[in-house]
């Protein structure tokens, strides 16, 4: 069994930016985004399919990496998924928790999950990487892909396109922010290293909802694939054998 990954110097530094800056917005970024689904049909159509795909009394719990107040962690919930939430920021925790006292949320960074290998049937990532360089990314869907379960799907919903946006006020409140747009190939490409099977991806092009500067949302939807039996013990038959 493979031990949950250390973070690293640069992820802890990515790290500690993003958490003062949403310990700081938590409460406004609740309010403001609470309710953002309700115009959101093909988002929640996305949820939908992906609840359907991880529910049922074999799966294993689902987690909402970088839940943030608790919003898709809650909906997922009322999906009929055993699903917590888990987010770097203190302050989005605590405010998660009192916003949704009957379910489970915890602090931690997607870099180094305290998940053992294969222990999760799902997994969601609802923008919740978009402030992390690119370089990063393969570190943290790899990490991903070892918590879950052989046949477990992961959701990431993500910026598409190809720049980088500093962000010194936002949600009410001076912070200091990078948002990378990555380009869906490059995702696709990552997560296809990382070991999973991409199984859909759909790209919606920003509406009146979104802002002038919101670009492309994107969203992928993988899959772990199952085990082959005897490869990890080096035992399938030689050819010919």
């Amino acid at each position: 069994m493979t031990a949950p990954s250390e973070p690293t110097e640069t992820t802890e530094t990515a790290d500690a930016a993003t958490r003062a800056s949403y310990d700081t917005v938590a409460t406004t970024y609740e309010q403001l985004l609470r309710a953002e689904l309700d115009a959101r049909p093909l988002e929640r159509a996305l949820l939908a399919a992906f609840a359907e795909l991880v529910r049922g009394p074999e799966s294993g719990p689902v987690a909402d990496l970088g839940c943030g107040p608790g919003r898709i962690t809650a909906h997922l919930a009322d999906l009929g998924v055993n699903a917590y939430g888990i987010d770097l920021s203190p302050g989005m925790v605590a405010v998660a928790r009192e916003r949704h006292p009957h379910l489970r949320f915890e602090e931690g960074t997607m870099a180094a999950l305290r998940h053992r290998d294969g222990e999760l049937g799902g997994a969601v990532a609802w923008y919740s990487t978009v402030h992390m360089e690119p370089g990063l990314l393969p570190g943290v869907y790899a990490e991903i892909h070892r918590v879950l379960a052989p046949g477990g799907r992961l959701l990431l919903a993500y910026k598409a396109g190809e720049r980088v946006r500093h962000l010194d006020h936002a949600y009410g409140h001076p912070l200091s922010l990078d948002v990378y747009w990555v380009p869906p190939g490059e995702v696709e490409g990552l997560l296809r290293a990382a070991g999973f099977t991409v199984e859909a991806t759909m790209t919606r092009h920003p509406d009146a909802g979104d802002g002038p500067r919101a670009g492309d949302q994107g969203f992928v939807l993988t899959r772990k694939p199952l085990a082959v039996a005897g490869a990890e013990a080096g035992s399938l038959p030689k050819s010919g054998a």
